[in-house]
């Protein structure tokens, strides 16, 4: 039986981990899709990244998955960059390794939307 730090050693171990000053020079490039996995009352409260697709981490593995045809966000594609952000870095991870277990090639954990703020990096409601 797994306990849940085993589960976010697995993700850490596979999902890379960024700076949050890099990942917002990233997000002003303007390449790379940028995901907020948190649920949207926790995105209602504090806002998330401007132009962040909002994808809770109970929905990663249906919008990822394109024969899951009504439920798929086409945004997902196997070779994209895709920057993870949640509340603290946990579920970002987590939703990472799904990813990556799905075949998607260049996942990124960014971390938690506090220290995208914090950094001022930019946001919308």
């Amino acid at each position: 039986m797994k306990t849940a730090q085993e589960y976010l050693d697995d993700a850490n171990a596979v999902v890379p981990k960024m700076d949050v000053k890099d990942a917002i020079a990233k997000h002003a490039e303007g390449n790379g899709i940028f995901i907020d996995v948190r649920d949207s009352a926790a995105i209602a409260e504090t806002g998330t990244i401007k132009g962040a697709h909002r994808v809770p981490r109970g929905m990663i593995e249906f919008r990822a998955d394109p024969k899951a045809e009504a439920l798929y966000d086409p945004v997902f594609k196997k070779d994209a960059e895709i920057y993870l952000i949640c509340g603290a870095g946990g579920q970002a991870a987590l939703s990472g390794k799904t990813l990556h277990d799905m075949g998607y090639t260049n996942v990124t954990n960014i971390g938690g939307f506090p220290g995208w703020k914090d950094a001022g990096g930019p946001t919308e409601a």
